[in-house]
């Protein structure tokens, strides 16, 4: 990890009392005010509600200029990647610090291969969950279910660790094909060795012994870009789990699968399933009514809200939107799609764009807003969206569990409050 640039010290004034805390940047001029001995030296906290302005560790992994719309990983911005490289690639920067070269990727396509398979009796954990269960409850029970079939691995080896990678990135995508063929009551479908990533897990949704699935390149290509912009969003909801549960030295498998859990909510990995099911109701309720639609999201005493529609970081166009919204219209024309919710997206869009009240909050679509259309028009269910963004995460969740890990600074996570309760009572 690269050393953060010094430089001079911010002066706090608390009474009569005054003291220096250590100011620093970042390689990209983020500065930060070092609050170590903040409670220490004054006996006061920092308070933050969801932590907006609050740096919990340095890293090296993803940069994110939320004002300039900018998303770079390891350095990379991230329409280089999407454009020029496969998923794995992508994974392997993250997980190991550069992209590999030709001999490193095939070496690690294998890898995932081998690895891809579950063990046999994993198998029947999915004959016991009913078949409305939703693919991410699935996903997090089994993500660590995966610690007790292989406990023999130790998480201080780096060995040991190259392989929890491996697996978990390999075998979860296994895992979220086989809650698909479960949940619609078809067979499982094995991982081919002759297949690459992407490949393997449309091949595993969509093969059944009476329909000869084809890959259809243009599909592999959206599937391997949609991972590749999911794979990283710095210390967000989900990677901040990852790491609040990992501080405690819960192992790696634990800690994804706390991941996937926060991943779910609405708020974060869920809302691309909500996009959709929202401009469903747009469509059958309202008519397709944009202007309602816009007005209701406007009025502060309705409790609607647009979902893909704006972004804790960033203040402009969600770079990651850009591509996805190029990348849907692309896929669409490819299959011959024809989608009435493209064209409310679209419609929807242009009002939100066009509305000063909007642009005023910079309040502009997100990546949620496109991904699921394309999914869509894959022909993946709704319910398995969000499952589709939990495989593109891991690799970013697994980079900075292991960051956190070699952290020298890192301590077991551990917020303060301000107590507002009542104040010691007599027990009568």
């Amino acid at each position: 990890m690269a050393t953060a640039k010094k430089a001079t010290s911010a002066k706090l004034k608390i009474g009569t009392k005054t003291i220096d805390l250590p100011v620093f940047y970042g390689s990209e001029n983020e500065g930060a005010i070092d609050i170590q001995s903040l409670r220490k030296e004054t006996g006061f906290i920092t308070y933050d509600p969801g932590f907006g302005n609050t740096g919990c560790c340095k890293s090296d992994i993803t940069f994110i200029d939320g004002e300039k719309g900018i998303l770079h990983y390891r350095g990379y911005d991230i329409n280089d990647l999407a454009e020029h490289c496969e998923f794995i690639d992508v994974a392997y920067l993250l997980v190991h610090g550069k992209l590999p070269n030709e001999k490193q990727h095939l070496s690690f396509s294998k890898h995932l291969n081998h690895h891809s398979m579950l063990h046999e009796d994993m198998h029947h954990f999915f004959d016991n969950y009913p078949d409305h269960a939703h693919p991410m409850a699935t996903l997090s029970a089994m993500a660590v279910s995966l610690s007790s079939f292989y406990p023999e691995l130790e998480q201080t080896k780096k060995e040991s660790i190259d392989m929890m990678v491996t697996r978990l990135i390999s075998k979860l995508r296994t895992i979220a094909a086989f809650s698909y063929k479960k949940s619609i009551g078809h067979p499982m479908v094995q991982p081919r060795h002759d297949l690459k990533y992407c490949e393997n897990f449309l091949n595993m949704m969509f093969w059944t012994p009476v329909n000869d699935y084809k890959l259809d390149p243009v599909c592999v290509k959206a599937l391997n870009k949609l991972l590749i912009l999911h794979a990283d969003h710095e210390q967000n909801c989900s990677a901040s789990v990852v790491k609040m549960v990992g501080s405690a030295e819960a192992n790696l498998y634990a800690s994804i699968s706390a991941g996937i859990c926060a991943l779910w909510g609405p708020l974060h990995g869920g809302a691309n399933q909500h996009v959709i099911e929202m401009l469903e109701t747009i469509l059958k309720r309202d008519k397709g009514n944009i202007k309602k639609v816009i007005e209701r999201a406007k009025d502060k005493n309705d409790p609607f809200r647009l979902m893909g529609v704006g972004h804790r970081v960033y203040k402009s166009y969600d770079p990651r939107a850009k591509v996805a919204k190029q990348m849907c219209k692309d896929v669409l024309a490819k299959l011959g799609v024809n989608d009435p919710l493209v064209d409310l997206a679209q419609k929807l869009e242009e009002a939100v764009l066009a509305d000063d009240y909007f642009q005023s909050r910079n309040l502009y679509p997100n990546i949620d807003f496109y991904t699921g259309l394309t999914y869509r028009a894959m022909g993946i269910p709704t319910n398995m969206f969000t499952v589709l963004f939990a495989i593109g995460r891991i690799p970013g969740w697994i980079a900075q569990w292991l960051e956190m890990k070699e952290d020298p600074d890192g301590r077991i996570g551990r917020p303060r409050q301000i107590y507002t309760g009542p104040t010691l009572r007599s027990f009568e």
